[in-house]
């Protein structure tokens, strides 16, 4: 008795450009699980530790924007920046596009550090760029499915 196999090419479903559908499709799950969890710590850490006391006006961070010499329209500008950072990293189609932004706020901040502060916490934002990086890199598919959005917007204008 002779056996005939047939083999059928499965292609994955095409992408509706959702939300969900930026995640990226590589990697385990403990991956993916491991790299939202980063997202999620840095994300809780830019609201509340960084963010939040310049949208409040906190004394210390007050004091900070104050001897960078851009005064109080600085603070909130870059807490506002802080948090929409934050929120931008919890979205899967702008995992990427917040991990670099964030990273380019962490540049300032690592300049600012060095020639205002004399370098007093600049450890801080360099901790913080290597996991944004990670996250820039991994989430990469990401920035495709927003530009995907972005195109089918236009399209319909």
């Amino acid at each position: 008795m002779t056996h005939t196999a047939a083999t059928t090419a499965v292609s994955p479903a095409p992408s509706t450009g959702t939300a969900a559908s930026a995640a990226p499709r590589t990697g385990s799950g403990r991956a993916r699980a491991s790299l939202m969890g980063l997202q999620i710590v840095l994300a809780l850490f830019y609201t509340f530790a960084s963010a939040a006391p310049k949208l409040l006006g906190l004394d210390a961070a007050a004091d900070s924007f104050d001897r960078i010499g851009f005064g109080d329209w600085f603070m909130y500008v870059t807490g506002a920046l802080e948090f929409a950072g934050a929120v931008a990293l919890v979205i899967p189609v702008l995992y990427q596009v917040a991990a670099v932004a964030m990273i380019g706020l962490m540049i300032g901040a690592t300049v600012t550090q060095i020639t205002v502060f004399d370098g007093q916490n600049v450890a801080t934002p360099i901790i913080l760029i290597l996991p944004l990086a990670v996250i820039a890199w991994a989430r990469r598919d990401s920035t495709t499915a927003l530009l995907a959005l972005l195109r089918r917007a236009v399209d319909r204008t």
